[in-house]
């Protein structure tokens, strides 16, 4: 099968879907990979390590969805990008369909597209190892930025997060105990902040408080705890993620109003929407603003400020996938995988998520329907 890695169209995405090496492995059972010039540049990969792994490079993003029937990238295909394909090839990006545009949905059904999402892909035992992946890394990264913008001249507080003997370390307090939740927490007690948790999951509380052995403070996300929270914070990070869904706002303008002069919220969930209801989408090269004297950072891929290490994480959890499609053909990989089939959105002209009845309007088609009926 050909497959093609463009070069990424959203700015600052500095992420590449597949490394020299994961083009290696699919070369070296036949396949053909086709890789627009520089398209792992940001990520320290240069067009020579593709070359040496048996990838033809090539200089247009056009050549690549016109050659390939799998493209893999990071970010969902742009409009543009959509009119290069045709019926039947296959897109593997981030879709982030809650946050979507109408038109991308009616572009990619009217063109008879295949997408397949990684945030929505499932594993044997129920993971979504792709969001698995990039949440721990969004996890640790929220909280060296954090550390960051604390500091006095970024508008912070002027704060060191583990404080020092004598003066008090930093609150952090976390809204979601998923991965991202868990991971910032682990990272924040070992660099000696104070953790308060807060989850609508008693399960979860358990699990963080578990693991990390009591280190933190957990409590129920009520509205009453979180505006008490918030108040006390010198940093907010919401980590609220709903699958198929855009996250709810679970911090409310006046509780942001109530936060301490050169408090830091991070949103983590900006890429679904935003939990923080004073966020809004920011980017990589202007990644902050102040809002109530609150120090917002809402960048969408945040995983993209280390894009090297994001860029192999991504490949570890794609490249089976890509090489099961690659040997079976997306019906065939559909048919066999149905963690795969579960991040399926749209196949042979029809929307397959039920997410986009709810958000679009639009009628779905169960994807088993239409496997079925092509046999």
């Amino acid at each position: 099968m050909n497959i093609g890695i463009p070069n990424e169209s959203m700015k600052n995405e500095n992420r590449v879907s597949l490394t020299p090496s994961a083009v290696a492995n699919l070369v070296s059972f036949g396949h053909t990979a086709y890789v627009e010039s520089q398209a792992g540049m940001a990520a320290r990969f240069s067009d020579e390590s593709y070359r040496n792994a048996g990838a033809i490079v090539v200089y247009s993003k056009e050549e690549v969805y016109r050659r390939c029937e799998l493209v893999c990238a990071v970010a969902p295909p742009s409009l543009e990008e959509i009119g290069m394909m045709e019926a039947e090839q296959t897109s593997f990006s981030f879709l982030n369909l809650p946050v979507a545009r109408q038109q991308f949905v009616e572009d990619i059904t009217g063109r008879k597209i295949t997408t397949v999402g990684y945030e929505l892909v499932e594993s044997e035992d129920g993971d979504r190892p792709v969001l698995h992946s990039m949440s721990e890394i969004a996890g640790q990264v929220a909280v060296f930025l954090a550390a960051r913008y604390l500091e006095t001249g970024d508008h912070g507080r002027g704060i060191i997060l583990g404080g020092i003997a004598g003066v008090a370390p930093a609150a952090i307090v976390i809204i979601g105990a998923g991965v991202v939740g868990t991971e910032a927490a682990r990272t924040a007690v070992g660099l000696g902040a104070q953790v308060i948790v807060l989850d609508t999951d008693l399960g979860r509380l358990r699990a963080v408080d578990r693991l990390l052995l009591k280190r933190v403070t957990t409590a129920l996300a009520t509205h009453v705890n979180i505006k008490k929270s918030a108040a006390y914070a010198d940093v907010l990070i919401g980590a609220v993620f709903i699958k198929g869904e855009r996250a709810p706002h679970v911090v409310t303008e006046e509780v942001v109003r109530s936060m301490k002069p050169g408090a830091v919220i991070i949103d983590v969930s900006i890429d679904q929407g935003g939990c923080i209801e004073t966020s809004r989408p920011t980017t990589l090269q202007n990644p902050a603003f102040v809002y109530h004297d609150v120090v917002h950072y809402c960048v969408p891929n945040i995983t993209a400020t280390v894009a090297r290490t994001a860029t192999y994480a991504l490949t570890n959890t794609i490249l089976p996938f890509v090489a099961e499609i690659a040997a079976k053909g997306a019906r065939g990989a559909f048919k066999q995988n149905k963690g795969l089939a579960r991040g399926v959105c749209s196949f042979d002209g029809h929307c397959t998520q039920e997410m986009a009845k709810n958000i679009f309007g639009k009628e779905f088609v169960s994807l088993r329907k239409l496997l079925d009926g092509g046999s």
